[in-house]
């Protein structure tokens, strides 16, 4: 279902990153990186707002071969979802439900005493759950 999960810290430095092609890991990459100015545009746009609940940022660009979703928690941490474009079976609520499901992930992931804020996140739990969200099967 998704070929790159990647969660970015407040600093846009990546925490996590994961690919389920490794064939195109470095261009995946790339669309990660490239998603993270549309992030910040969206996030400087809601500025001038009042205060959103609204965490999912939606469809942030699409290529070709890929569509590139996005969602910010209130902490600033960023999450970047690459899905293939040939998936019109994708609907919004499944986009969703992957970025809930990566979310609840991350946090019980922070919430470990042994975790030091800021590093990547090297879990193995973590690792294995996520893995499984790209595959569909959360």
């Amino acid at each position: 279902m998704a070929f790159c999960i990647a969660v970015i810290g407040k600093d846009n430095a990546p925490m996590y990153l994961t690919t389920s092609d490794m064939e195109q890991e470095l261009d995946l990459q790339y669309h990660v990186h490239a998603a993270l100015d549309v992030v910040e545009e969206k996030c400087l746009i809601g500025k001038g707002a009042p205060e959103s609940k609204e965490l999912y940022l939606g469809l942030l660009y699409s290529t070709e071969n890929h569509k590139i979703y996005g969602f910010v928690t209130n902490s600033r941490v960023k999450f970047i979802v690459v899905i293939d474009s040939s998936n019109v079976a994708l609907r919004e609520n499944e986009v969703r439900a992957i970025f809930r499901n990566l979310h609840i992930l991350y946090t019980d992931a922070v919430c470990n005493p042994f975790y030091i804020p800021g590093e990547p996140l090297a879990s193995k739990k973590f690792d294995r759950a996520v893995q499984k969200l790209m595959n569909g099967n959360a």
